[in-house]
């Protein structure tokens, strides 16, 4: 039982009782935070064609996903329990399209001077953007998968910086 104790110490969103609590960032002081992530949808030369005429019945699919992806950001909160609720200063989210490989990436950045990290509202971005994405196109093909989601860097905080190393 010792070794649980000394496990929930660590977990940051328990209590000491082990019930779910939003961590308390009172005391914290302000501090500009940055985080960057990106994910990828692969998808068929019939889609990839589509895009490229831009002949997809539900309309400009970089604009839509683009603004789906910045709504997500700023919605986090209420979608991810025990998220807090941060003020965003700046939210990019970026396409490549690699035709060979026949892949979307998208690429968001979420900047805030808040007490606490804007990570999950960055991957929420990318998720929301790549599943916009495979909405828009299902119709001419369920095709599509979805994966590499991930966080690449994220600075500020207490915490520190953090940077993914990719290895190829």
């Amino acid at each position: 039982m010792h070794i649980i104790t000394e496990a929930f110490k660590m977990l940051t969103h328990l209590d000491k009782n082990g019930n779910a609590i939003m961590v308390d960032v009172a005391d914290k002081s302000l501090s500009n935070r940055e985080a960057e992530a990106e994910g990828e949808i692969s998808i068929t030369s019939e889609i990839f064609e589509a895009i490229k005429q831009q002949t997809l019945k539900k309309g400009d699919l970089f604009t839509v996903a683009k603004v789906a992806a910045i709504n997500a950001a700023k919605q986090t909160s209420t979608l991810i329990p025990l998220c807090h609720q941060i003020p965003l200063d700046s939210i990019d989210v970026k396409f490549s399209v690699d035709e060979k490989q026949l892949k979307i990436k998208v690429n968001t950045i979420v900047k805030t001077s808040s007490k606490t990290g804007v990570e999950i509202e960055a991957l929420m971005g990318v998720n929301i953007g790549l599943l916009t994405i495979y909405d828009m196109c299902k119709a001419l093909s369920k095709e599509m998968a979805i994966s590499n989601i991930r966080l690449l860097r994220k600075t500020g905080g207490k915490s520190g910086d953090y940077k993914l190393i990719i290895k190829d």
